[in-house]
């Protein structure tokens, strides 16, 4: 494990932001980072990258402690934005590249290899300012990896993006993940994490209610999701045995079932009725597990 935080808690006075929390990030993998707003994502983050100091508990990144001083091995795109608005691209870019520790020879090449990248060679000249909000996160994400950190954190790293820019990103983020940086990432948005990171942890209240392996946490909540297209009424399966939750949709139903079996003796109950065009069991979504565990849908 590369990134492990021992019993970290961290309170502002009377306030527990973050309470005892026990967490591996296993070295070269994307980590999912969820919760609803003050959960005590960010303030987690900011620990990690020594800009605040646990109460207690420890941190440490193989096997050493985390602290300011080996900030440089950690890239950072934080959810607040924070590029200077009049300076250029290629300046702002500069300038936090030698704070990293880079000569500026290095930064150009790899500022242009990005922006490249992200289709944007002309934004070198542009100022921020002139730039629009999702253009201004791409300059702050090639500011979080020119340095190429072994740990890289992204707190809402699509926020603001529409979907081709969000496809751009991702497609980065792989890439990275699969030349050996360790991501952890936040997101409102249950799909991304889905999608890309194997492993997650749900924050509730400053503390872990699901953390581990994606696959196992599915596996291990039991509920099973049916989507059931049909051209005769479906409404009655809310009240049929098994069945926890039923939503009408415009082509049929679709059901949360207690477990698997409970999809045979739909089937077998609704056969002969009518056409049945889809009858798909699927695994329960993120989105599920969350609104479980945490008692409320992710807003």
């Amino acid at each position: 494990m590369s990134l492990r935080l021992e019993q970290v808690t961290k309170r502002f006075g009377h306030v527990t932001a973050v309470d005892h929390v026990t967490l591996s990030i296993p070295e070269g993998e994307m980590f999912g980072f969820l919760g609803a707003n003050g959960a005590g994502k960010t303030t987690t983050f900011r620990m990690i990258l020594g800009l605040l100091e646990p109460t207690e508990g420890t941190i440490t990144w193989r096997n050493k402690p985390i602290n300011y001083n080996r900030s440089h091995i950690i890239g950072y795109l934080p959810e607040e934005r924070g590029l200077y608005p009049k300076l250029k691209v290629k300046d702002q870019l500069i300038y936090l590249g030698r704070l990293r520790g880079l000569d500026k020879q290095t930064i150009i090449k790899e500022m242009k290899d990005w922006l490249e990248r992200f289709k944007v060679p002309e934004y070198a000249e542009k100022r921020v300012e002139e730039l629009s909000k999702g253009n201004q996160q791409k300059i702050q994400f090639i500011a979080a990896v020119l340095h190429k950190p072994e740990l890289l954190i992204l707190d809402e790293p699509f926020s603001g993006l529409d979907p081709i820019n969000v496809e751009l990103l991702k497609e980065a983020v792989r890439d990275l993940k699969n030349n050996g940086t360790t991501i952890v990432f936040s997101s409102h948005r249950m799909e991304h994490v889905e999608e890309l990171c194997e492993h997650l942890c749900i924050m509730h209240r400053g503390k872990p209610v699901v953390h581990g392996a994606l696959k196992e946490i599915k596996r291990s909540f039991g509920k099973k999701n049916i989507i059931i297209h049909a051209d005769f009424p479906l409404d009655e399966l809310s009240q049929f045995p098994g069945v926890v939750k039923a939503k009408p949709t415009a082509e049929g139903i679709h059901l949360q079932i207690e477990r698997e079996e409970v999809s045979q003796h739909i089937l077998a109950h609704i056969a002969g009725k009518g056409f049945v065009r889809k009858f798909a069991l699927e695994e329960p979504s993120l989105n599920d597990i969350f609104i479980e565990k945490v008692g409320a849908a992710y807003e």
